[in-house]
């Protein structure tokens, strides 16, 4: 039996690149049967870089800009379809009422189901976890990520409603995703990704790691609270194992699960703080403040955007009511297929500073 067509959108992005790259470096589908999505064109670097990367892997165009027709024609053949959400967050600014980032996403979907796309697995985010709700074995260290979901295909403490402006496309996708199956046959797969390790930045006030141009002791943020901070590599990997996953392997059709550490390592900001703080040799602490403070001083005392911090600012609320504290094993079981461990937030922390790295 030939192996699934697997295509990746944003192939040459953050995720979506680890996720191209995973699926190569543990040898989990062959290059033949991988595309990797791009909407840069052929006489690019980055399409170059894509076509190199392993004999075999096709590279196509397709963008959320163009006819859905057109993305159609990219996803040609293809059985499976890796759907990264787009990094446009700008268009959930402002509430987004007339549509955000889901606009572009339901392209994709429409185009999926154009092309008779058999199954989407979408990229979204690890928001919207509520702990009284989940069930926990074993003082929560269950092994089996499948006995951690409920008969419906969802992790227990999943839910479809989150207190963070970021999150709002993502439920709206999953949504629609959940109409197209019931419509249309479309299988679906809802990967919510942990935040990024490298994202700590963006969550402490948009702090800039090198120190050059940010020399802040104190950090006003908006709340607090614990996070499962995941590794972009990580998810890539554990993304690469599901989309690759056949036969008594492949037990994520129809299910929404997370893909996130586990809460005995989740750090909160005033964690990351410290860990800032060490890794630079002098202090660095989280002042919280109400959210009109919070939202007043980065965009009068920073020269932020205004609609991105309001947008922002209902992230902190969220983090405040464990949203963001995961307690979900298919992270762990999955790396451990391919005998990978989760990467620490603290060693994440550690070399960005010291190397200067930007946000992820």
């Amino acid at each position: 039996m030939a192996p699934p067509t697997i295509a990746i959108t944003g192939a040459s992005g953050k995720l979506g690149g680890a996720t191209f790259s995973a699926l190569l470096s543990h040898s989990l589908a062959p290059p033949a049967s991988m595309i990797a999505l791009t909407s840069s064109h052929p006489s690019s670097a980055t399409w170059t870089a894509l076509a190199s990367a392993a004999r075999g892997v096709q590279v196509r165009h397709a963008s959320y800009d163009e006819p859905v027709e057109s993305f159609a024609e990219a996803l040609r053949g293809v059985d499976r379809l890796f759907l990264v959400s787009t990094p446009r967050v700008a268009l959930d600014f402002d509430d987004a009422k007339a549509g955000g980032r889901e606009m572009h996403h339901k392209v994709a979907i429409d185009a999926a189901v154009m092309a008779g796309v058999g199954r989407v697995y979408y990229s979204s985010l690890a928001f919207g976890f509520d702990g009284k709700r989940a069930r926990v074995k074993g003082g929560g260290d269950e092994e089996d990520g499948i006995d951690a979901e409920e008969e419906e295909g969802v992790t227990k403490g999943t839910t479809n409603h989150s207190k963070a402006g970021v999150m709002r496309a993502h439920l709206r996708t999953e949504a629609y995703l959940r109409e197209c199956s019931v419509k249309h046959g479309l299988g679906v797969t809802v990967l919510r990704e942990g935040l990024y390790n490298e994202s700590w930045p963006l969550y402490l006030g948009y702090f800039a790691p090198s120190g050059r141009d940010d020399d802040r002791a104190v950090v006003p943020l908006a709340g607090d609270g614990r996070i499962c901070w995941t590794a972009i590599k990580d998810l890539g990997i554990a993304s690469a194992v599901v989309l690759a996953a056949s036969g008594e392997d492949d037990v994520y059709r129809g299910r929404t699960f997370y893909l996130s550490t586990r809460p005995r390592t989740a750090r909160s900001m005033k964690e990351i703080a410290a860990m800032v703080g060490r890794a630079r040799g002098r202090e660095v602490r989280v002042e919280v403040v109400g959210r009109k403070e919070h939202e007043r001083y980065y965009v009068q005392e920073r020269g932020l955007d205004r609609a991105a911090v309001e947008w922002w600012a209902s992230t902190y609320e969220a983090m405040e009511e464990g949203e963001c504290l995961i307690d979900d094993p298919t992270l762990e079981r999955l790396l451990g297929s391919v005998g990978v461990t989760a990467t620490p937030v603290e060693e994440t922390v550690a070399a960005m500073v010291k190397g200067g790295t930007e946000t992820g």
